[in-house]
This record gives C-alpha cells, sequence and structure tokens, in this order.
C-alpha cells in the first residue's frame, strides 16, 4: 500500500526568489511609503467575499517581510468565524485573539512561534459564530497598542468586508487597509461596494491587490487608479 503523500505546507512552497516573492516585495514598499510616508507598520487585509486570497496574500507577505526585510514581523488571525492561519503555519489555534478580546490573557501569551525566526502568529482562538461585538470598545485597542510595541511589522487578516462588519472596527486600530480581488472574477459593483463600506468607516484604504490565482502573482493598485473615483456610488 502507497504511503499517502504529505500536504506541502507554506514552507515547503515559499521561494524568495519566486516571482510572488518578487510582487511581495514590491508590495510592502508601496503600501510602506504610500503618499511619501514610510511610518505605516500595521496592516489589515480584507476582501469583497470569501475566496479571493486574502489569506493567501497576507502569509506570503508576511514570510517576505520577515525573510527578506529581517523585520519582527506578526499575523493576526482576526478571521474569528473561518480561520485559517493556524493551518497555513501549523501552529496550535487556541489560545489566540479571541481570547485576548475577552480579556482572559495577555496578548503577548497568545503569540506562536512559527518556522521562521523573525515570524510569529497569533492564531484565531477558540471559534465562535458572532464575534463582531468583541471587536468593540478599548480592549482591542490595547491589544494592538501591545503588539505593536514588541514588532516592527503587523499584518491582520479579516473577515470579508461585505458580508460582515468586522473589517471596519478593526481598520481603527491599523495604519492602513489593504482590498484583496480576485482577477476576473469579482463583479466591479461588489468592489465598488467594498470600497465604499471602507472608505464610509473612514478606513485608511491604502489600495487593491488584485490577485490572479491562475498566474498566483498579485498586483498592487492604489483603488484611484482601479477603475474607482470617488464620486462613484
Amino acid at each position: 500500500m502507497m504511503e499517502e503523500a504529505r500536504t506541502q505546507s507554506i514552507y515547503d512552497v515559499f521561494d524568495q526568489e519566486s516571482p510572488i516573492a518578487t510582487e511581495m516585495r514590491r508590495l510592502y514598499s508601496n503600501i510602506r511609503h504610500v503618499h511619501g510616508r514610510s511610518t505605516k507598520r500595521s496592516f489589515l487585509v480584507t476582501s469583497a467575499n470569501r475566496g479571493e486570497g486574502k489569506s493567501t496574500v497576507v502569509s506570503h507577505l508576511a514570510l517576505t517581510v520577515a525573510r527578506f526585510r529581517g523585520k519582527k514581523s506578526l499575523i493576526v488571525d482576526a478571521d474569528l468565524r473561518r480561520p485559517r492561519l493556524h493551518q497555513i503555519f501549523g501552529v496550535e489555534k487556541e489560545p489566540g485573539l479571541l481570547e485576548c478580546l475577552e480579556g482572559s490573557i495577555d496578548p503577548l501569551e497568545a503569540v506562536k512561534d512559527t518556522q521562521i525566526e523573525n515570524l510569529k502568529v497569533i492564531p484565531a482562538g477558540r471559534r465562535v459564530r458572532s464575534p463582531a461585538h468583541l471587536f468593540e470598545g478599548d480592549i482591542m485597542a490595547e491589544i494592538f497598542e501591545k503588539i505593536k510595541f514588541y514588532h516592527d511589522f503587523v499584518i491582520v487578516d479579516s473577515a470579508p468586508i461585505i458580508p460582515v462588519s468586522d473589517p471596519m472596527l478593526i481598520s481603527s486600530v491599523v495604519d492602513g487597509v489593504l482590498l484583496v480581488l480576485l482577477a476576473g472574477m469579482t463583479p466591479r459593483n461588489v468592489a465598488l461596494r467594498a470600497k465604499n463600506i471602507l472608505l464610509d468607516a473612514n478606513a485608511n484604504l491604502l489600495g487593491v491587490v488584485v490577485n490572479n490565482l491562475s498566474e498566483v502573482l498579485p498586483y498592487y493598485y492604489d483603488y484611484k487608479y482601479y477603475g474607482y473615483s470617488e464620486h462613484e456610488g
């Protein structure tokens, strides 16, 4: 009987000389220096709907920054409804962000090591059906203030923006937001709706990552150049 093939982990497939790593280095440079400033260190990544590759973008961006730039990087899985990052990086799911939001543990106690020295993960924690209320109030701001103090680069994987309000609430405690869209699949009206939700919430929308899964290659655009304009509804 043949032995079942082992599923490849992100550590197996990530190559810092690959096209996707090159694009991620460009993305990192673009988002840090948008509007001529280089002070941005924390970012939220969301998408319009499910299945647009936001967790893939988060994972590869964080790996690239940790390896190529040598920055102390932290990924936070804030998609409490459908968490994935604990599986991608092979870490324990609990305790995680949920337990931090409930006040049962200190945020630093939820930080998990990965196989990359400079890359850490805070997983989602225990799964809940309706976590939106947990993102309200002062505790979320306190959590992010603490984790940003101890890390050079913080990237947050959140739920999609159209189905739930979680990303709007989290956007207030990060320096900027990236919106991931799937090339050739996300309808223009859906993309516009996602963009407007973020802008209505006063989120600092830095741009759009157009994720081409068939080519495994993301492209970054400032949202102004993705067929958007401020007067569109």
